[in-house]
């Protein structure tokens, strides 16, 4: 064998970081989008937010345009013109009698000092946490100081439904007490507010709270403690045998247990509404759906005239204030193409899947068709990995609602026989709630009754599937939707 030199030519696909930012643009959510813009006006000098299209031509842009900016003669003298200041001029003095003359409290916030006044933190309201309200109640309690040490450890180790999830031995051996103190000092923390805080399983909890209620020894008791899982599953005449009582008094003792609280630290949960702004509209025009971008509420990106004209009286020079300039003009315009890019898949994307779900922005969900990545890829000539990036985080307002782009996309349903089209797995999930919103209470359908009735339906269907559907809506199995009485 000997050494030689040999000149191949081959393609390949090399992910340079302009191809990377745009693959990232692509995948981002709109909250994302927006800090990421706002990110880079921060970061790139040469980029600018474009101002509203009506709002009026700064100075700099005037110059770029070749127009004359306006000089300082040209600018009215509002200092010196003393008939607008006394046109401005307003009797503050006279305002704040004529409002202590009404009964009005304005003298006091005049009076005061800014130290006096609260400062805008002070002012703004949060909601009330959990650790919060207990470390309170503890802080008024009358305990040592040694067990408000122990309560502040115990009240750090609940989880946000209010449940003690560590050992009491555990907790007494990092505190270096005995877990006697530790046992005492948890029954008053269990007294505090929300009842049943405190408890270590769901049986302590709704004992804490029928306590509460002064339910000691009466049969809601007696069943909390013996017989929590026969009540789960319904079986009361199960329960009236082993308590020698009628399922009717079972029945209405578990009424009152329905009552009671199962997880005491929901009230303090958070409950911030999420707002969901979609990416595009779905409407229709003269019998036609159209989709239209939203770009409201993104900031508007083009290059700064200044830093143009800059690189332009540099173009014969070589210093490094160029170079940093050129380099930061060509990161702003691949950055503006990429989101111009970006806007135009969504919509390609949205316009395809109105292609393939027209029925659906029709009629509802019944009529929402099987649909994979692979048929809009194709349909628009993309990769599916580009398909799955766009509709990632995408949200679509459409006149059934808003949906994120990949509700769309599901898997199908085949039929009896192959008797006419598939169904979409959403379709048939919202069919199975159906049926068990019409079911007869005091016999719910079980999940081979369901298979049966969508096979009358035409649907082929395993039970395991039906199963896993129910699973998935939140529907209890047919024993625990039974209803006695």
């Amino acid at each position: 064998m000997r050494a030689r030199l040999e000149l191949r030519l081959q393609q390949k696909l090399i992910m340079t970081p302009q191809l990377q930012q745009a693959i990232r643009l692509l995948q981002l959510s709109r909250l994302e989008l927006n800090q990421t813009l706002s990110h880079e006006l921060t970061e790139n000098p040469v980029l600018e937010e474009d101002a509203a299209p009506d709002a009026p031509e700064d100075e700099t842009s005037l110059a770029d345009e070749g127009a004359t900016p306006k000089t300082e003669t040209d600018v009215p003298d509002v200092v010196g013109d003393t008939g607008s200041l006394d046109r401005l001029e307003f009797n503050w003095d006279s305002y704040f009698e004529q409002d202590e003359a009404s009964g009005g409290n304005q003298s006091d916030y005049r009076t005061a000092s800014s130290e006096e006044l609260p400062s805008y933190e002070q002012t703004l309201t949060r909601p009330v946490a959990l650790t919060d309200h207990l470390q309170w109640q503890l802080g008024v309690s009358s305990v040592t100081d040694e067990e408000r040490q122990i309560g502040a450890a115990i009240i750090g180790n609940l989880d946000d439904n209010g449940y003690l999830r560590v050992e009491l031995d555990e907790l007494a051996r990092t505190l270096g007490c005995s877990v006697s103190q530790v046992e005492r000092v948890l029954k008053v923390i269990q007294a505090f507010d929300p009842v049943g805080v405190g408890a270590r399983d769901l049986r302590e909890c709704l004992l804490i709270q029928t306590r509460q209620l002064g339910l000691q020894g009466s049969l809601v008791e007696s069943i909390i403690t013996h017989h929590l899982p026969d009540l789960e599953k319904k079986r009361y005449a199960v329960i009236a045998k082993a308590l020698n009582v009628t399922p009717e008094e079972v029945y209405h003792a578990s009424k009152v247990i329905e009552h009671l609280e199962p997880k005491p630290g929901r009230p303090f949960g958070s409950s911030d509404n999420l707002y969901i702004i979609p990416d595009v509209f779905v409407v229709k025009i003269e019998g036609k759906y159209a989709v239209l971008l939203n770009d409201d509420g993104l900031p508007r990106l083009r290059i700064n005239p200044y830093y143009r004209k800059l690189l332009k009286a540099k173009a014969q020079g070589g210093d490094a204030t160029k170079t940093y300039l050129e380099d930061k003009l060509r990161s702003a315009l691949w950055l503006i193409r990429s989101i111009e890019q970006r806007n135009r898949t969504i919509v390609r994307v949205a316009e395809s899947i109105v292609k393939f779900q027209q029925e659906f922005f029709e009629k509802g969900i019944n009529c929402l068709k099987p649909l994979i990545l692979k048929q809009v890829a194709e349909d628009i000539a993309m990769h599916e990995s580009t398909i799955s990036r766009v509709t990632t985080n995408k949200y679509m307002f459409t006149p059934q609602g808003i949906f994120e782009l990949k509700y769309f996309f599901n898997s199908s349903i085949g039929r009896v026989n192959g008797m006419g089209e598939d169904l979409s797995s959403v379709t048939v999930r919202e069919r199975i709630r159906l049926l068990v919103t019409a079911e007869d209470p005091r016999h719910p359908l079980t999940d081979h009754q369901l298979v049966e009735q969508l096979s009358s339906e035409q649907i082929a269907i395993a039970r395991r599937t039906v199963a896993k559907y129910r699973s998935c809506l939140h529907i209890p199995p047919a024993g625990k939707r039974k209803r006695v009485f």
